[in-house]
């Protein structure tokens, strides 16, 4: 094989066990290329999961996806517990934790030398670019909408008081227009 071949295969692993990671929600995932710090692998991988039941999952999907691949089967260390999973792919190796785990061992002072990037969910970036752009005239035809929606509103909010008064006003003009009509009058100026 040849070297060039190597690291095809070592990336295509790689996208793989991310891909496996991304789709039960892994937090904080991070590739370092550790090919300079060990002749065991090429590539750590550390991921992050909130419970026992989710490095678990986690850990299922990365061995499943490897095999579905045509990889071998990895090897998994620490399921029992779930606190840290360690799934052993070969030139690939995932530590799957708990934050708590996570923070007081801190592998990425060990192997985190050469960060690799990634694109996580490849297709994902592309998507939310033009809805940016879709927002911004969206966000200009709402305010200019929610303009005359106020000036209308505070109408129809006049209209109803005007309503009210004049009602009860013609009701006890309908009985005695006289004396409604004085008590009508000092009302006016208090208010």
């Amino acid at each position: 094989m040849t070297q060039a071949t190597e690291k095809k295969d070592v990336q295509k692993l790689q996208r793989t066990i991310v891909d496996a990671l991304e789709d039960v929600k892994a937090q904080d995932l991070v590739v370092f290329d550790t090919e300079h710090l060990s002749s065991l692998f090429e590539r750590v991988i550390i991921a992050s999961g909130s419970s026992n039941r989710q490095t678990k999952a986690l850990a299922a999907s990365v061995r499943d996806k490897v095999r579905n691949a045509g990889f071998g089967k990895p090897r998994i260390e620490g399921e029992d517990n779930g606190e840290w999973i360690i799934v052993d792919c070969g030139p690939v190796v995932a530590h799957i934790m708990q934050p708590n785990i996570r923070q007081y061992y801190h592998l990425e002072e060990i192997w985190g030398e050469k960060p690799v990037r990634l694109k996580f969910g490849a297709p994902k970036p592309a998507a939310p670019k033009p809805k940016a752009v879709e927002k911004k005239p969206a966000a200009k035809k709402a305010a200019a909408k929610k303009a005359p929606a106020k000036s209308s509103g505070t109408k129809s909010a006049a209209k109803p008081a005007a309503k009210s008064t004049t009602k009860p006003a013609a009701k006890k003009t309908a009985s005695s227009s006289k004396p409604v009509a004085k008590k009508a009058a000092p009302k006016k100026p208090k208010a």
